[in-house]
């Protein structure tokens, strides 16, 4: 009984960092998406080399998720514990990189064969209905990286205080939610990389 009181104490600590980086996160990356340097006088090359990476970046924590899950059934904590933080570091890393392609590029649009910004009536109907799958994709992709964030770090936060049950019970809806938020992360890349201008 004394054990889960000092886990509940040391998770109450953690708490405002995880209200604050939960909201804080998406605002200033909201904010930042926003922002485009060469708007601020910068002159900067778009940095056109960054999708495919991060794209890479969200294949690989994929993998570490699943790899981090087989790990830790088979009874092995560290690695499971040690893939959890670099499947975070990932994360961060692709967030970076996110943000500053998006600083100094413009968006693409799905399905803008010409690259001129517009969704011209025929791309419209050369695309048809796949424009409506690759939303969908983005949006839930979009909605759940947000999401996503408060449950990792509630779900970390209960593995290092050592509230193994309730880490256990909160993983099994984090993990699947992180895995889709990342293999998602990769069909949208691989989908509108052929519209991105040359």
């Amino acid at each position: 009984m004394e054990n889960i009181m000092n886990s509940n104490e040391a998770e109450k600590k953690y708490n405002k960092w995880i209200v604050l980086l939960s909201v804080a996160i998406p605002v200033v990356v909201a904010l930042l998406f926003g922002v485009k340097l060469k708007d601020l006088g910068y002159d900067v090359e778009p940095l056109t080399f960054l999708p495919p990476i991060y794209a890479g970046i969200n294949a690989l924590t994929a993998v570490v998720l699943v790899v981090a899950v087989m790990a830790v059934r088979r009874g092995k904590q560290k690695l499971h514990e040690n893939l959890m933080k670099f499947a975070i570091s990932l994360s961060v890393l692709f967030l970076g990189m996110y943000v500053a392609y998006h600083m100094t590029a413009d968006s693409t649009k799905f399905g803008d064969t010409n690259h001129d910004m517009v969704l011209s009536a025929a791309e419209e109907v050369t695309i048809g209905a796949m424009r409506y799958v690759y939303l969908f994709i983005l949006l839930t992709h979009i909605a759940l990286s947000v999401v996503i964030i408060p449950f990792v770090l509630i779900t970390y936060v209960r593995a290092i205080t050592n509230s193994f049950e309730r880490h256990k019970k909160l993983a099994r809806v984090t993990y699947p939610m992180w895995l889709y938020v990342a293999v998602t992360g990769v069909i949208v890349y691989l989908m509108i990389s052929p519209y991105y201008a040359n």
